[in-house]
């Protein structure tokens, strides 16, 4: 059968070998505490529906979008709690922050946090996106073209900054957002994901391993995080004004009303974890997944090809600008089909808070139930060509995946309310960068995925930067 996409080079990208049968349960478990990705066999990509049990849990993978809207959005009050894997991976560096929070106090915190990175915002967020973006051109222009240069640890500053002027109405300059990128890396290196004594239903008086070395990650994040913070308020307590390029009034100003308002539901601790969210959720996923749309486009001429001629129909002789965004039609495919190759998040996790019932079956309390974005994006039955990198599958004329097909910032109630800022961030800046500089992967460089919190290239993505001649 002929496909729209016949014409179009094959290119898969690296993947985790897939066993080809289900691995015993305390294998799997061990294999998930090395790389979220590696228990996956190979039947859990087409099936739509997998029950098993580890370590006396049972686990449920949903793995076809209708089953995906009914556990996220029409069991949403059953399955809003997060994984005791996820709880325990994040609690010490995000304490009861919204990522990990769950009924009232997740609802309260959600209206707070959410109008602080809405789309309604966007468009006092997009030009402090370029400028940053044009800030990191100027020093990639300085970098030695014989050196290689990290792009995974370059994405995780730039992104980084932009959250700090965009939400928190500071410069955190590369020094602090330094700190941030190297110290969560190293956070997610050493944290322990497997949550063994959750699994096996220990009291909860039995301590919990949290990992090696955490607490200096923790303790250098939350001085950075802390001290943007101070900075934003005067010694009165009042917004101090913005330097340039951050908009007046930051958007985190919000959050310190309500903490001190007559009807406060936030503490200084309270606003500092959100804070935290707001930080790591806004740097990390949009960092990674630039990294990985350098990465893919360095191993995919065609595709780096149409990019270049999509960016050289912007006049040679000015700046791009938020007016070009709507323009950069195949620029936000690539973004799109890096998020359905890479989702930052592979893995959404809730535990069932009382038996309920999806697609017939019966899940009961207690039960984990796993939207799996790393199964659900490479489905065969879902995606022609599953595996390879096709950007143009998101292009207008193509059938468009359904949200509970192609979920990379989740779905239902519990959908990341950064999406739009994220999504056109990440435009925003491969275009800046992209137009200015080709770019390929070092000499000897190897390049694959790791997950532990977030799906990363490994810890490096050293790249080699030619300039282009134009912007």
């Amino acid at each position: 059968m002929n496909s729209a996409f016949d014409a179009i080079p094959r290119y898969t990208p690296p993947y985790p070998e897939r066993p080809p049968r289900r691995l015993p349960a305390l294998r799997a478990l061990l294999q998930f505490g090395q790389d979220a990705l590696k228990p996956f066999e190979v039947g859990t990509f087409s099936r739509p529906f997998t029950r098993r049990r580890i370590l006396g849990r049972e686990l449920v993978i949903l793995n076809h979008p209708e089953w995906v809207r009914e556990a996220f959005v029409k069991r949403h009050e059953v399955l809003q709690r997060k994984t005791p894997q996820m709880r325990q991976a994040l609690e010490p560096l995000l304490g009861d922050g919204l990522f990990v929070s769950d009924g009232p106090l997740w609802k309260a915190r959600r209206a707070l946090v959410s109008p602080l990175v809405s789309g309604r915002h966007l468009d006092r967020f997009l030009p402090i996106m370029l400028e940053t973006a044009r800030e990191w051109r100027a020093l990639w222009r300085q970098h030695p073209a014989d050196r290689p240069i990290d792009v995974l640890n370059e994405m995780g500053t730039l992104t980084a900054e932009i959250i700090s002027r965009a939400i928190f109405g500071q410069r955190a300059g590369r020094e602090q957002t330094d700190q941030i990128v190297r110290n969560f890396a190293h956070y997610q290196r050493q944290i322990e994901q497997t949550a063994v004594a959750e699994m096996l239903n220990l009291p909860g008086w039995i301590p919990r391993f949290h990992g090696r070395g955490i607490r200096r990650p923790i303790q250098r994040i939350h001085a950075v995080v802390d001290h943007i913070i101070d900075a934003q308020l005067k010694p009165s307590g009042q917004a101090s004004a913005a330097p340039d390029g951050c908009p007046v009034g930051a958007m985190i100003d919000q959050l310190f009303t309500k903490a001190e308002g007559p009807d406060a539901s936030l503490d200084r601790r309270a606003v500092r974890n959100e804070a935290i969210v707001l930080f790591m959720a806004g740097h990390e996923t949009t960092a990674n997944t630039l990294a990985w749309a350098f990465f893919l486009l360095s191993q995919a001429p065609w595709a780096r090809a149409a990019l270049a001629r999509e960016l050289e129909r912007i006049p040679p002789e000015r700046e791009l600008a938020v007016t070009d965004l709507d323009a950069l039609i195949y620029t936000r495919a690539v973004i799109e089909e890096t998020l359905r190759l890479y989702p930052p998040v592979p893995i959404l996790g809730r535990t069932a808070t009382a038996d309920t019932e999806i697609g017939g079956e019966r899940i009961r309390q207690g039960s984990l139930v796993l939207v799996v974005p790393w199964l659900l994006h490479r489905n065969p039955e879902l995606w022609e060509r599953p595996d390879d990198f096709l950007p143009e599958r998101f292009l207008p004329g193509a059938e468009r995946p359904s949200k509970y097909q192609y979920a990379p910032f989740s779905v239902g109630p519990r959908v990341c309310p950064g999406l739009a800022f994220g999504l056109n961030e990440a435009v925003l800046c491969l275009a800046v960068l992209a137009r200015a500089f080709d770019w390929e992967l070092a000499p000897g460089a190897k390049v694959f995925p790791s997950t532990r919190l977030t799906l990363r290239p490994g810890d490096r993505l050293p790249m080699l930067l030619r300039e282009r001649a134009n912007p």
